[in-house]
């Protein structure tokens, strides 16, 4: 069974990654590991507290079928952690990558979404890294965006981001689409 890694921050997005979770380990069976840059606990947005199972180096891609990484107010006070080593070894190893919110923009600085179809929050806010040179790739969708194993979206798509990360995993099927058809009923 596939395993995901959430790379949590300080005032992380708890619901941002919160569909994701619950369907694949809930309903799907698929374990969920929590990571923070230091393996200390953090406090998410919405005051939930996370001891987590290990630091950002520890995270084995060997091991971790995919790499989700929610937004948050880190960004906003400018103290966010640099994801690039964490994203490229995830990568050399052709691992699920995913960012949302401030997060694709973070995954925008480490120069994976310099030549795949992405998304985010805005391409002016993928901008402010200079590594960043794939604005021709941007996608200005309210919809996630998968392509080659890497998975962007605006905040406001978690929906979306949840289905395509479940996708990716080879773990789309008739009961993850029931679960997610039910968390998105409201937005038919």
């Amino acid at each position: 069974m596939p395993r995901i890694a959430l790379a949590l921050t300080e005032d992380f997005a708890d619901w941002e990654p919160a569909l994701l979770t619950a369907a694949a380990r809930g309903y799907l069976g698929v374990d969920i590991l929590t990571a923070t840059p230091d393996g200390s606990p953090v406090v998410s947005m919405g005051g939930l507290k996370v001891t987590p199972d290990m630091a950002y180096d520890a995270l084995d891609p060997d091991m971790i079928h995919a790499l989700v990484i929610p937004g948050g107010l880190i960004w906003e006070k400018g103290v966010a952690p640099d994801f690039t080593d964490l994203v490229h070894r995830f990568r050399a190893q052709d691992r699920v990558v995913a960012g949302i919110c401030a997060a694709a923009s973070a995954l925008a600085g480490t120069g994976v979404l310099n030549h795949v179809a992405h998304t985010g929050n805005s391409v002016s806010s993928h901008s402010r890294y200079e590594s960043y040179q794939g604005a021709e790739h941007y996608r200005d969708q309210p919809q996630a965006v998968s392509d080659k194993g890497i998975i962007t979206a605006p905040g406001s798509a978690p929906v979306t981001f949840a289905a395509e990360v479940l996708k990716a995993l080879d773990l789309w099927g008739p009961e993850a689409e029931a679960e997610i058809t039910v968390f998105s009923a409201e937005h038919r």
